[in-house]
């Protein structure tokens, strides 16, 4: 696990975008990608880039439940708004969240992702350790999933919406066991608020109880933190 201390946000989104760069230079051809806060930078990173997705395949790591395409809130919509619009790729793939059949549409997504391997998957980190939406307990072998969301994650996101009780309670997630299998995995954090999961995820033990720390037992991971999410670190 290689781990890359930056300034702030910003200098964290470049550092991505290079990477990005270099992967897509090396010949890859699918990218996982996720929402929220954390990306931001790094999207608007790739807006400005000279990188051509065209003949690119994205996969998004999750999707409200009930949330359609055309709702400001939902990931379909964000990803639109801070990449697509400037980047498109050759097929973009996302969970339906308006089909509410969990068994069929978890099963279709979870076999999108068979047939295209990840090369680059972006992660964030939740407070409590989550990926995806991978709530602390989610089995380190899990495929997508229709996943309860805490209450701790479901405040994280209220930001976003008009109202805390607006946040839906459910997501469909691609699974832990699906990450896992990516060829390479770059994980970002900024904030002193993600210090706590930053620490428990690259020294502590692996344990179900942190999701993201079963990343210690992928053979290619790079963590982008900046300096607040790097401070619990012991070295």
């Amino acid at each position: 696990m290689e781990v890359i201390v930056v300034k702030d946000k910003f200098a964290g989104g470049k550092k991505a975008a290079e990477i990005f760069k270099r992967e897509h230079d090396s010949g890859a051809k699918v990218f996982g990608l996720a929402t929220g806060g954390t990306p931001e930078t790094t999207y608007a990173e790739l807006t400005k880039s000279d990188l051509d997705f065209s003949d690119d395949v994205s996969i998004n790591l999750d999707e409200y439940v009930g949330l359609g395409a055309n709702d400001e809130q939902s990931y379909h919509y964000y990803m639109q708004k801070h990449l697509f619009d400037e980047k498109p790729f050759k097929k973009s793939y996302l969970p339906d969240g308006t089909d509410l059949d969990a068994a069929k549409e978890t099963a279709h997504y979870s076999e999108i992702i068979a047939q295209n391997p990840i090369d680059l998957q972006l992660l964030g980190i939740g407070e409590n350790g989550h990926i995806g939406f991978n709530e602390p307990g989610s089995a380190f072998d899990s495929k997508t999933s229709k996943i309860h969301l805490t209450d701790s994650t479901i405040k994280a996101n209220a930001r976003y919406f008009d109202k805390p009780e607006d946040v839906p309670q459910y997501a469909y997630s691609m699974g832990i066991g699906e990450i896992m299998n990516a060829k390479h995995i770059l994980l970002e954090a900024f904030g002193k608020n993600k210090a706590e999961a930053i620490k428990a995820m690259i020294e502590g033990p692996m344990t179900e109880d942190v999701p993201a720390s079963v990343l210690q037992n992928h053979p290619q991971v790079t963590v982008i933190v900046d300096e607040e999410a790097a401070t619990l670190l012991a070295k």
